[in-house]
């Protein structure tokens, strides 16, 4: 049998910043109640027999549970064998760690440590809804490489208010002067619904152009200094690249649990409800998620592919029954542009045809 990842959905922050579109925020005083349910939800779960290659505990702030996390991933490995070399990533944030927590992560298997950083300077993440400063930033990654941890990642966030594209490479530079092998860096989006939205912030962010010039400037220096733009918004030391992810990019099937979890196995995407009430009541959590339709057909093979620096090959495109030469006829204004590189090994986007991905991506469809 196929192996297969599992991402658990931890929605617990102590605030919530004001420009996340996700489900989080949850009352801090439902931790307990719902790591009993998370456990109960692994033991019940679909998937029987098949070996896990990834472990990804995302949110929200994970470490809020504490070594609860050790608990769920003890029951994850009741549950299904567990591969030797399985990549187990928590997502962190600083101040909600402490030395003996990651100690205790480390000795129960959990081998990378994602941390959410998102900008150097205070007055900025004071802005984004931050509750930690540069100095608590850097402070974490020291106890975590401490602490064993050897697979370290950080998120920024690029295109924020009043960032220029001179800012944009002095956090590269910041993100370089932490020594980690992996960075995470997406641009700002104001999403409908969200405090940022109601606050009209988008107003005081770059415009496309020079948000367009950030994330270049910013990813020049990553890849100056040996990281390569392996995905549209993560750099890496080869051999540092997020295997959990990277599933997700090339439509390996995956087990999501929790509230506002998705999930892909069986040919069919489904999705947890955002309500952790329900998932707190459920009888049997696996009555709650939602068909959200089959998945892996050709246009999502071909936008996830695109995503990454990889590409598409002839083979995936024969594997869909797409005529490549066909393909190559269409990318060719694009290459000459400076959008993509095309060949007879693979059809690739540059960094600046990451930004345009979403126009490229209808133009190769035809």
């Amino acid at each position: 049998m196929k192996p297969i990842s599992v991402y658990l959905h931890v929605p617990f922050c102590r605030s919530r910043c004001g420009y996340c579109g996700f489900y989080s925020g949850c009352r801090l005083s439902l931790r307990t109640p719902y790591l009993q349910k998370l456990i109960e939800a692994v033991e019940t779960a679909p998937a029987e027999g098949r070996e896990i290659q990834t472990v990804y505990f995302g949110g929200g702030t994970p470490t809020l549970l504490g070594t609860g996390l050790v608990t769920v991933l003890d029951a994850l490995k009741r549950r299904w064998p567990v591969a030797a070399d399985a990549e187990i990533t928590v997502e962190a944030n600083p101040g909600t760690v402490t030395p003996a927590l990651l100690d205790a992560l480390h000795g129960a298997g959990v081998n990378r440590l994602s941390f959410g950083l998102q900008d150097c300077e205070d007055d900025v993440l004071r802005l984004l809804g931050r509750s930690h400063t540069a100095a608590e930033s850097e402070a974490a990654v020291a106890m975590a490489k401490a602490a064993g941890f050897s697979g370290l990642s950080v998120d920024f966030m690029l295109a924020t208010p009043g960032q220029t594209p001179e800012k944009a490479a002095r956090l590269a530079q910041y993100g370089l002067s932490l020594g980690v092998p992996h960075l995470s860096s997406y641009l700002l989006k104001v999403e409908p619904g969200t405090a940022f939205d109601r606050m009209g912030m988008a107003a005081r962010c770059p415009d496309e152009d020079t948000a367009a010039e950030c994330y270049l400037a910013y990813y020049k220096v990553l890849e100056q200094a040996g990281y390569r733009h392996y995905e549209i918004s993560n750099a890496a030391l080869p051999g540092y690249e997020s295997r959990h992810n990277t599933v997700y990019w090339q439509l390996g099937e995956y087990l999501g649990i929790g509230p506002g979890a998705a999930g892909y196995c069986g040919g069919r995407r489904y999705r947890f409800p955002e309500d952790i009430e329900a998932f707190l009541a459920a009888e049997n959590v696996w009555t709650l998620p939602l068909d959200d339709g089959p998945g892996g057909d050709w246009e999502e093979a071909l936008m996830l592919s695109l995503r990454l620096a990889e590409g598409l090959t002839p083979a995936l495109a024969h594997r869909y029954g797409q005529d490549y030469t066909a393909l190559l006829r269409r990318a060719a204004p694009m290459q000459r542009a400076g959008l993509l590189r095309a060949g007879d090994d693979r059809i690739a986007l540059t960094d600046r045809g990451f930004l345009l991905s979403n126009s490229i991506i209808v133009a190769l469809l035809g």
